[in-house]
Parts: structure tokens; sequence; C-alpha cells
């Protein structure tokens, strides 16, 4: 599951390139966070290296259980790419080589 979520959140970071989007969703990294902290309450939770060296990461906040995935573009330019409700922190136990999931 987490190989499909992360390539589709790949190609859809790949979008924010896209001069249309970035004139709705897309602001300078500082003034991104600045919002999703003052806001929501929100900090990263997990991050990641996107094929076009751009970086995706949640954030989140378990106060208000609102969540945020955010793309950053090598040069700077963050752009939202999906939010929502509800987020919880999920504890999961590694699976062993050559189980079953």
């Amino acid at each position: 599951m987490h190989t499909a979520l992360l390539a589709s959140l790949t190609s859809t970071a790949l979008l924010c390139t896209a001069p249309a989007l970035a004139q709705d969703n897309c602001a300078a990294r500082d003034q991104v966070l600045d919002r999703l902290a003052q806001t929501y309450g929100e900090t990263r939770q997990s991050i990641g290296l996107a094929p076009n060296n751009g970086v995706v990461e949640v954030f989140a906040s378990e106060a208000t259980g609102t969540w945020t995935i955010l793309f950053t573009r090598p040069d700077g330019l963050s752009c939202l790419i999906a939010s929502g409700q509800a987020y919880e922190t999920l504890a999961t136990a590694p699976v062993a080589k050559g189980d079953d999931v």
C-alpha cells in the first residue's frame, strides 16, 4: 500500500510544476510552514525525496486532527497536494522478511 500511495503522491507532485497549479496552491515554503503551524497547529510527521529532487512531507496535528501533504520544489516553492481531517499516528510492527501480509 505504501508503494502505491508514494507512486500516486509522486505523480501528483510532478504536477506542481504546472503554472496554473502554482498560482492557486503554492507559496514560499516559509509562508506555508508558518500558516500550517499557526492556523492548524501542524508539525512535520514524515518526509521523503521525490524523483524530481522535490520533497514530499506530511504535516499533521494530533490536537486538531488536521493533516496536509506538501510538495516543495527544488526552487523552494511549496505546493499543497492534499489536506484533510481525522489524522492519527499508527504504530505497526515490522513484518519479518518472507512473511505474507
